[in-house]
């Protein structure tokens, strides 16, 4: 690994994916042309690329910098970022979300129609199956197995026990009453975000650990530090939901109080909110300081902390 500095390195992470999912991802005549245009607009329309940048960043960690690791792992960062692109076009959708504005640009189904664009966010999540169980394609029982723990890992955290289930769930809960007992809102909220958000966290440094060969201590530490890693960063996608504006966030700020959502500054005020992300990443960077494991995760936690988008 050349890169000395974490903003180095996830400029080349970035780079990598956006050279990578430009060649994997079908097009025409495979994909009928208008699709493919529309899960172009979504997919390579930027963002923070956070799930990738997580899973070279665990693979580095693992393997040590050595450039094997990012090859091996690089299918498991295009198909996350194809699960990810997938559940914004669908939650932005007017039966989700009704949002209009996503990565600075209008959303896909305002761009082209809800129709194409469910059918664009099917595409991507297919598709990234596909990959996953076709790349690396290097020959070996071990490698083998790496790419089948790897597909039921992102499998299990998109489906209906991770981000499918939360996003129904938060959308059940969507103006519903506060309960009796402050914990019990709590607990709703912590299983909410675990889901919706944390389970592709926790997924990403995962994959990125089992495709660099790391072993099951080496898995249940990253696992340990992406726990608290989702839930810092879900914190302050609450708090930012609340400080944020449209022009930074690349999205509608607001929305959560509008749409009478639970979130941390509902619970907690925007300061404790604060509080609790700090508290998480402490957790985090105290996971891998016991586990001697570093390379740029810790960065990606303070990254998260203090992040403004």
């Amino acid at each position: 690994m050349t890169a000395t500095t974490f903003e180095d390195f996830a400029a080349g992470c970035r780079r990598d994916l956006d050279r990578a999912l430009t060649v994997w991802l079908p097009g025409p005549p495979v994909s009928p042309p208008r699709l493919h245009e529309a899960m172009q607009y979504s997919l390579l329309a930027g963002g923070k690329r956070m799930r990738p940048v997580l899973v070279f960043a665990a693979a580095d960690a693992i393997g040590l910098g050595h450039p094997d690791a990012r090859t091996l792992a690089l299918p498991a960062a295009c198909a996350l970022e194809m699960i990810h692109t997938y559940s914004l076009v669908h939650d932005d959708l007017p039966a989700m979300d009704n949002d209009t504005l996503r990565r600075g640009r209008p959303t896909a189904h305002v761009v082209y129609g809800d129709a194409l664009a469910i059918l664009s966010g099917d595409g991507l999540l297919t598709e990234a199956f596909a990959l996953l169980a076709r790349e690396p394609v290097l020959e070996g029982t071990a490698i083998a197995q790496r790419k089948l723990q790897t597909l039921e890992l992102i499998a299990r955290s998109a489906g209906v026990g991770g981000m499918v289930g939360g996003q129904a769930l938060d959308l059940q809960w969507e103006g519903a009453a506060r309960q009796e007992h402050p914990d019990d809102d709590l607990l709703r909220l912590q299983d909410v975000h675990a889901r919706k958000t944390g389970a592709l966290i926790r997924a990403a440094t995962g994959a990125g650990a089992i495709m660099a060969g790391g072993t099951p201590g080496q898995v249940a530490t990253v696992d340990a530090y992406a726990i608290e890693l989702g839930l810092c960063f879900q914190i302050i996608d609450d708090v930012l939901d609340v400080e944020g504006d449209a022009a930074s966030l690349g999205k509608h700020a607001g929305k959560d109080e509008a749409a009478g959502k639970l979130t941390y500054p509902a619970l907690f005020g925007v300061a404790g909110s604060r509080q609790r992300a700090r508290d998480c990443a402490d957790r985090g960077h105290a996971a891998l300081e016991a586990a001697g494991l570093s390379g740029h995760l810790p960065a990606i936690l303070d990254w998260t902390l203090t992040r403004t988008q």
